[in-house]
């Protein structure tokens, strides 16, 4: 596993951890039993340090279904979110612009976990634009397919997965900056040695 430079890991945990404090702390309206903020630890896998290809599927909020399998042979980014979260609203319009951005290239797909319906998820998405599918999971079961590699209470999480399906890296927290997954999702790219 290959930690950012200390010095930016530690500016970009940082800024994270001050905004899950401003964002989450008191989400009026919301219930936050429970909650656990991710610490804004960026970790890469280096491809000989990847364990196997994630098995995941499951409903979407809009109804519709989703299966991971599916998307072998492209980089895949998987954001974890509910919609009380405020790191989560505040990085959704960068995921949705990263999305619109690097097109067919790369899939996104998010993980709801905290919603009281499918339904108060699709506001959510349909709110903020967002045009790429979430499976809406409020069980936390879909974490499951990462073990060892985000706490199913840690919101937002992001993993970026390699074109065979394993997790090439793993954002725990908000996502420090649109360059942070760019370059992410580019080190996914790279080939098996």
């Amino acid at each position: 596993m290959t930690l950012l430079p200390p010095r930016v890991a530690a500016l970009a945990a940082a800024t994270a951890l001050t905004l899950l404090g401003a964002g989450c702390s008191s989400l009026t309206g919301t219930n936050n039993a429970g909650y656990v903020p991710g610490d804004g630890q960026v970790a890469e896998y280096e491809p000989g340090e990847r364990e196997g290809p994630i098995e995941l599927s499951g409903e979407t909020v809009d109804g519709g279904t989703y299966d991971l399998a599916e998307q072998r042979g492209k980089v895949v980014v998987v954001n974890v979110w509910w919609s009380g979260c405020g790191p989560c609203i505040k990085e959704m319009p960068m995921l949705t612009e990263a999305a619109a951005e690097l097109g067919d290239e790369v899939e996104f797909v998010g993980i709801n976990i905290r919603d009281n319906s499918a339904a108060d998820a699709q506001v959510f998405e349909d709110r903020l634009g967002v045009d790429y599918p979430s499976i809406y999971a409020p069980d936390g079961q879909a974490l499951l397919a990462f073990p060892g590699r985000t706490s199913p209470k840690a919101t937002p999480s992001t993993l970026v997965l390699d074109p065979e399906g394993r997790v090439a890296s793993v954002i725990s927290g908000e996502i420090p900056s649109r360059t942070t997954l760019l370059t992410l999702v580019e080190s996914a790219q790279e080939p098996v040695q």
